[in-house]
């Protein structure tokens, strides 16, 4: 990614009631806000989780790091804070499947490196934990 700044266009076009169809141009459309679809919650939590997805396989690409699978489930916690609510903290639990356990140690790292890199998870004024299991199989 260069240092220049790039801008992340979005349209979100209200339906009635709570519910709206969110645009991102070349790309699905987003249903939100009502139940069954996604609420900024979910989005917010996703785009974290996301982010650190991403990191990690670009840290194992440039590391030249073969591993099986990736899995990520991440819980935000939502709590009234003052008058308001926020999202207060988010935990993330990685699961990483390699072949062989000489790829511990360098998975270890890049999962680190994704988790220290995330620029969306940087972005937010909560914390982020991460748990990381790695498996060989």
């Amino acid at each position: 990614m260069s240092d220049e700044s790039r801008l992340f266009p979005v349209n979100l076009v209200w339906n009635g009631g709570k519910s709206g169809s969110l645009a991102v141009e070349g790309k699905s459309i987003i249903k939100t806000g009502e139940a069954g679809y996604h609420s900024p919650e979910d989005l917010f939590v996703a785009s974290a989780t996301t982010c650190y997805m991403n990191g990690f396989v670009n840290f194992t690409e440039k590391m030249h790091i073969n591993f099986k699978s990736f899995e990520c489930d991440s819980v935000g916690v939502l709590e009234k804070v003052d008058r308001s609510f926020e999202i207060t903290k988010i935990e993330m639990k990685a699961k990483v499947v390699v072949e062989s356990e000489d790829l511990r140690k360098k998975i270890e790292r890049a999962l680190e490196l994704a988790a220290k890199y995330c620029f969306v998870g940087n972005s937010m004024k909560c914390p982020i934990s991460h748990d990381t299991e790695i498996v060989v199989e």
